[in-house]
């Protein structure tokens, strides 16, 4: 996807750029090609001879149409063609060439790649006139910053004073929003200046322009111009080591803390770019946030303390969910609460995007879910409005943990694959394992069992090589939570105690709490409950403490099945009666299979069946046909009838979200490879999917998918 954009969305050139790339690069260990040149050469070299082969007048029309559109749009190119006298006629032989056509607005280039060539086959003078030119009619109040850009580029040499203008135009772009431009303008100024300190800074503000933008392959050969601290952090959180990122990030911190803003510094400029926000947030507290970020990734979260203990130095309240990850890894339960409590109270719409998702995260620790789906949604919202491309994959990132437990699944999967499609566009490598680890838990909900396996692996061999115990963990708990659904409760034992065991970069504190009510089940229906009680005791303390009605219904289910025979009852209606007023529907529908099963041990045939029935009923709203089995197989173990309870409606609506986007995707005509390479599965899996779906419409081929999807 990352190679699509660079090259305008040409496949020829994306396979010219994947066979030039370096095994660090194909890695994303390195950044991509950054110029036209570097990206594609042969094309360009054809594109060229093109132009080459046209006439000179007509080629200079294309040149001035070209320097108006590559690499800033700047939509002056009438102004300057009567502005300049200029005959027009000659573009007569790019429209009979098929090179270029004229549009109401000017002219039209038949692809970016022919535009490119059109600017660069000229020479350096032409090109600056042509920049000249374009400056001259730019004199609009909204047109200052393309005015300024086009001035740089058509000047001679390094110029102090130009380099200040453009400086001066780039702050006004990025306060209006426009990153791209922001950055094209610093980057020029960069280029312009002939003070080395001036122009890490610039470089340092240009590479954060460009990651806003989505274009992280341009911010990472910038930012590796300087030496800005807070960028390579960062960068490093989305597509590096997240245990580097941390470290990266807390040193920016510092480094822009002790420096003065007046005299610079590229980590002063880059926090500040990076910042986005439009509250008085400190830089520096921005840059701790984000150390906080890289954390909640590694899994490492004693090492808040660390980011707790900077922001003191500076007389900062530490941001975020800092502090209370800080109070929670050292066991302080109640401040944790009131400190996460306070940062998820902070979720008002309009917002900076960064502690908007901050507000989500520890809503989430505290178990309010709606409040979480709230903060996300509003994260994303306020990320597109500012042009900060990456967080709005971001925000999705831990909205699908809102949806997925708030019992909307196919919306949690939707937008976790948007959001995969994103990250793996702008390059966000990390975001796109977390997103990969989230699908596969709701592949597991779904009994998708070779998907689940898939996403699992694919995500924890890469959330090990870069220390991100996060996904690392979620991955593990989604190949459990698959065995628990179909009853191999052993093999989801042993794998909820290994992540119990697993240390930062390979597991998470958080995941192990959240899965606690699954290692509990599993490990009252292998006998070994031991440790199980202990992981009980923590997740029972932290509920009360934090009177989250989903957690306590958990915590009253575990109790219940570490307490034998009738006992056990009253605990089960303890959770039933928490779970009214909760949030997470699917756990609901787990806790009364599980009731409903004691009842039938104990020989409660009536109660049992009621509540057998109702979690047939949700698990077939959940389109988890496994589940479904488990509770049919109750049923009938009770001597009751096992009926569907969704006879009338609509086929399609037994298929997942990614089943449907599947089916419709083959009813358009692609390949199994065409789907897989846009879903960025395997052919194998999609091969899956498609016989998956098959099954659940009861069709036998694509002709009869074709036909069902145009009368659905």
């Amino acid at each position: 996807m990352r190679v699509l954009r660079l090259v305008h969305g040409d496949p020829r050139a994306a396979v010219e750029v994947a066979a030039r790339l370096t095994d660090r690069q194909a890695a994303g260990l390195d950044p991509l090609p950054a110029e036209p040149v570097d990206l594609a050469p042969e094309i360009l070299r054809a594109h060229r001879r093109e132009v080459r082969a046209l006439p000179d007048d007509t080629r200079l029309v294309l040149l001035l149409a070209a320097a108006d559109q590559y690499p800033v749009a700047t939509h002056a190119f009438l102004r300057a063609v009567v502005a300049a006298r200029l005959d027009t006629r000659p573009l007569e032989a790019a429209e009979a060439a098929g090179v270029a056509y004229a549009t109401a607005g000017g002219v039209g280039f038949r692809d970016a790649w022919t535009r490119i060539a059109a600017y660069e086959t000229a020479v350096p003078a032409d090109r600056r006139d042509a920049h000249r030119l374009l400056a001259r009619v730019l004199h609009g109040p909204a047109e200052t910053a393309r005015r300024s850009w086009h001035r740089g580029a058509g000047a001679l040499g390094p110029s102090g004073r130009l380099a200040a203008e453009l400086t001066t135009a780039a702050a006004q772009a990025r306060a209006g929003g426009d990153p791209a431009l922001s950055g094209a303008l610093a980057e020029r100024a960069a280029a312009l200046s002939t003070d080395r300190g001036e122009q890490s800074r610039l470089h340092a503000r240009a590479a954060a322009d460009a990651w806003h933008s989505g274009d992280c392959d341009r911010s990472r050969t910038l930012a590796a111009r300087t030496d800005a601290d807070a960028l390579t952090g960062v960068l490093a959180l989305r597509t590096g080591h997240a245990g580097e990122a941390f470290d990266a990030l807390l040193a920016g911190a510092t480094r822009a803390a002790e420096a003065d803003e007046d005299m610079g510094g590229a980590d002063a400029a880059a926090a500040h770019v990076l910042a986005r926000t439009a509250e008085p947030v400190p830089s520096v507290g921005h840059l701790l946030a984000r150390a906080a970020e890289a954390a909640v990734y590694t899994g490492d979260l004693s090492r808040c303390r660390e980011a707790a203990v900077v922001a003191r130095q500076f007389g900062i309240d530490p941001p975020g969910v800092l502090g209370g990850i800080a109070a929670a890894a050292d066991g302080r339960y109640e401040d944790a609460r009131d400190l996460l409590e306070a940062t998820a109270g902070r979720c008002g719409p309009g917002g900076d995007p960064t502690l908007l998702i901050h507000a989500g995260i520890a809503a989430l620790m505290l178990g309010d879910h709606t409040r979480a789906a709230t903060a996300t949604v509003r994260a994303a919202a306020a990320a597109r409005a500012r042009g900060v491309t990456p967080a709005v994959s971001q925000a999705l990132e831990f909205r699908a943990y809102a949806d997925f437990w708030t019992g909307r699944p196919r919306a949690a999967e939707a937008a976790a694959l948007d959001a995969l499609r994103q990250a793996y566009a702008t390059g966000q490598e990390n975001g796109a394992c977390h997103l990969q680890a989230a699908l596969a838990m709701f592949a597991a909900l779904t009994g998708e069992a070779d998907l689940c396996r898939e996403r699992a692996t694919a995500a924890r061999s890469y959330a090990v090589a870069h220390g991100l115990g996060l996904p690392a963990a979620l991955a593990q708990w989604a190949l459990a939570f698959l065995d628990l659904g179909f009853g191999r409760y052993d093999a989801a034992a042993t794998r909820l105690r290994a992540l119990a065991n697993s240390g930062p970069g390979h597991g998470h504190r958080a995941i192990r709490h959240l899965a606690t009510p699954h290692y509990v089940e599993a490990a009252a229906r292998t006998g070994d409950t031991r440790i199980a009680r202990a992981a009980h005791a923590d997740y029972d303390r932290w509920a009360r403490v934090v009177g989250s009605l989903d957690d306590l219904a958990l915590s009253a289910r575990c109790r219940a099945l570490l307490t034998p025979g009738e006992d056990a009852l009253d605990h089960y209606r303890t959770a039933l009666d928490l779970h009214a007023d909760g949030t997470r529907a699917f756990e609901r529908a787990r806790t009364e299979l599980l009731f409903g099963s004691a009842l039938r041990r104990l020989r409660r045939r009536t109660e049992a069946r009621d509540r057998l029935h109702s979690a047939l009923e949700a698990f077939e709203s959940f389109d988890a046909p496994h589940c479904v089995e488990g509770a049919r197989a109750e049923l009938r173990a009770l001597g009751a009838p096992a009926a569907s309870t969704r006879a009338g409606e609509r086929p399609t609506t037994h298929l997942t979200a990614q089943q449907l986007l599947v089916a419709r995707l083959a009813a358009d005509g692609a390949t199994n490879r065409e789907i897989a390479a846009r879903l960025a599965l395997s052919p194998r899996t999609i091969d899956h999917h498609l016989r998956g779906v098959f099954t659940r419409l009861g069709i036998r081929s694509r002709i009869e998918l074709v036909r069902l999807l145009a009368e659905d």
